[in-house]
């Protein structure tokens, strides 16, 4: 089969072959079932880069390792190369049936300083496995890969996975496990077993009433003005990656904590964390770039928590479903938010997530298998597919973190990756916090906003 050439960066980018890998030994056929907290997700593929500099590795000996391996690691993650299925109500099943997960080998003309910071614009999505989304979602594979070898000898290792089937831990676990098979530091059956049974967030039955009202699967406040977010969707936006030292995140988490005031009969709450601190400035130079004359303004902020140390009954830890619910933060105005001290803003970070308790998590649970048709709520930023789901662009933010995340322990066996993160953000408002590559504790992230707000809110966010 002869492939076309894709322009991209100085050059092009070739693909080369595109075959099916099986699982090296048989493996369970079986219907998965999805909890409410996968449902909510894209079955849509998250498209992540891997990327590596000039490994003194032949290319067809990158290939064949990788392939070896993956056939390795599809034994115990067998769900990896089944097929999801419509079962109604917007939901859907995965049918264990050992289809297959899909590689590609490509090459490109470029080298990888014509990437830059690999900031995830449309021409690093090339970089990542495409997806024909016109294809019956009976046929698609939930788990592509590609291995992009460029002119300088660097390599990029493109990851697509459906997320309605992992997380960002799950799916982390997954490529670092698989990582390991191929350095052969590790075999299939010393590696930690994945646990599959998505039992551990499925509501009770019979279904209980939510016992709090769900507001964050609610629409997010709109612009003053305006009656829906239609035309804020249809705006031009634009992808940017910033830095943020280790001395320069220490600085932001000690303004946060340096005007907090603490009553006599209070007992002191904890000092924010890193993530609050830095989570706080974003939200604040959004706010302050996007304002307008009039600063009252409402605003929210979208966050995901993951749910794994805050149920009764701890989700286990080689858990391979989503893990992670919606929570928002209270609704604030632009002026408050821009002319209160820092710890204003980390304090209603804060409170968003701090209310993601045991019993609030189970009762999300349960308001979600409520739905009759759960396709609204399900929010998709890794591709152009429509979705129902709100909007959480402008005057509004979606923060996720991947802070915690061993986002560097890919090592394929020619050493560690050079950079890690998202191919794509294809939605206004969304970020990702993201450890910096040398795990020196500095941090990357990764935002969209509109294109006139860019500017601005990257001089504010470095202004202090």
């Amino acid at each position: 089969m002869r492939y076309p050439k894709i322009e991209t960066i100085n050059g092009f980018l070739t693909i080369h072959s595109s075959t099916t890998v099986f699982p090296a030994h048989p493996t369970p056929i079986a219907t998965l079932s999805f909890s409410e907290s996968d449902q909510i997700k894209p079955w849509t593929h998250s498209p992540t880069v891997y990327v590596y500099r000039s490994p003194a590795v032949p290319t067809s000996a990158v290939v064949d390792s990788l392939r070896n391996s993956l056939s390795q690691i599809l034994v115990p993650y067998y769900p990896l190369v089944g097929r999801l299925h419509w079962i109604g109500g917007g939901r859907l099943e995965l049918h264990c049936c050992s289809a297959g997960a899909q590689l590609i080998e490509a090459s490109s003309t470029a080298t990888l300083d014509d990437y830059g910071d690999f900031s995830p614009t449309d021409a690093l999505r090339k970089l990542a496995p495409k997806v024909d989304y016109s294809t019956p979602i009976e046929e698609l594979p939930v788990l592509l890969v590609q291995i992009t070898r460029f002119s300088c000898g660097g390599i990029v290792i493109g990851i697509g996975i459906s997320h309605i089937l992992v997380d960002g831990v799950s799916a982390i676990t997954f490529i670092n496990s698989w990582a390991s098979i191929a350095r052969r530091e590790k075999t299939v059956e010393s590696i930690v077993k994945p646990f599959h049974d998505r039992s551990v967030l499925q509501p009770q039955k019979p279904l209980r009433p939510p016992r709090f009202d769900h507001h964050e699967y609610n629409n997010p406040p709109l612009l003053l003005g305006c009656s829906d977010a239609k035309e804020e969707r249809k705006k031009e936006s634009t992808v940017t990656l910033l830095k943020l030292s280790k001395e320069q995140v220490e600085k932001l988490k000690k303004r946060a904590n340096s005007n907090t005031v603490t009553r006599l009969d209070e007992v002191p709450s904890r000092p924010y964390t890193r993530y609050e601190s830095v989570a706080g400035h974003m939200w604040v130079c959004a706010c302050k770039a996007r304002s307008t004359n009039d600063n009252s303004q409402p605003t929210m902020v979208r966050v995901a928590v993951d749910v794994r140390r805050r149920l009764r009954t701890p989700i286990p830890n080689n858990f391979t479903g989503n893990s992670t619910l919606v929570a928002v933060t209270p609704k604030c105005q632009f002026d408050d938010l821009m002319s209160q001290p820092l710890s204003y803003a980390a304090g209603k970070i804060r409170e968003g997530t701090w209310k993601i308790t045991d019993e609030y998590a189970r009762s999300a649970l349960d308001f979600l298998a409520s739905q009759e048709d759960i396709s609204w709520v399900r929010t998709s930023y890794h591709t152009k597919v429509k979705v129902e789901a709100p909007f959480w662009g402008n005057p509004n933010l979606s923060l996720g973190s991947w802070m915690s995340l061993p986002l560097y322990e890919a090592d394929f066996g020619w050493g560690p990756p050079c950079y890690v993160g998202p191919a794509t953000l294809n939605a206004d408002g969304k970020s990702f916090i993201m450890p910096a590559p040398d795990n020196d504790g500095g941090l990357v992230i990764a935002v969209r906003l509109q294109k006139k707000h860019m500017d601005d809110f990257k001089r504010l966010f470095y202004e202090d």
